[in-house]
């Protein structure tokens, strides 16, 4: 068998790493399923792969170093999965650019154009030693977004009060009632 394309067709589960045996294989589609796991090792076995497509799944983990071990391979595609850590740069891999790796946020590195950070995780989640994942909130845009949300609702709500005389009397008696109830002592009117 030269060839196996099983693409669109609903598989799910992980790679079976007994698929590196097929070692006479020179084009493998996987495309367009629902696999998830990590790209198995024994695909550094395939010496003879001219076509591998494992794009469209959920893949996760870091691309095994060991595939620059594939001479022949000219296409290549992992594009939206869930890979994370730096794709290998040497061998085939140097021809590959951002365009084989589309849609897979926790990959960075030269090849990418986008810096690691040094996390093995992706960058918007950590973990929070319980085996959750936690996203990670920008405090600042946080407190600025909640400080004009604050401001606009002020804002509207004293508009409403001008214009409504009706709800401006019914506003104001009920500051009343509860500066009397909680206030008793308060003179609230001088």
């Amino acid at each position: 068998m030269t060839g196996l394309d099983l693409s669109c067709n609903n598989l799910t589960g992980i790679i079976p790493s007994q698929i590196g045996n097929l070692q006479k294989l020179i084009a493998l589609n996987l495309s367009h399923n629902y696999l998830s796991g990590p790209i198995p090792i024994t695909f550094s076995n395939l010496t003879q792969i001219e076509s591998l497509d494992l794009s469209y799944n959920k893949l996760s983990g870091e691309i095994p170093s060991q595939l620059t071990q594939l001479n022949f391979l000219s296409t290549f595609n992992l594009s939206y999965n869930n890979l994370s850590g730096t794709p290998p740069s040497t061998g085939q891999f140097q021809d590959f650019d951002e365009d084989n790796y589309r849609g897979n946020p926790g990959l960075c590195g030269p090849l990418l154009n986008r810096k690691c950070k040094g996390i093995a995780s992706s960058p918007s989640s950590q973990s929070n030693g319980t085996g959750e994942k936690e996203t990670k909130v920008d405090m600042t845009s946080f407190y600025w977004s909640f400080i004009a949300s604050y401001i606009t609702i002020l804002l509207a709500f004293i508009t409403v009060l001008c214009f409504n005389a009706r709800w401006r009397k019914a506003w104001f008696y009920y500051i009343s009632k509860v500066m009397g109830t909680c206030f008793p002592t308060f003179p609230l009117y001088w």
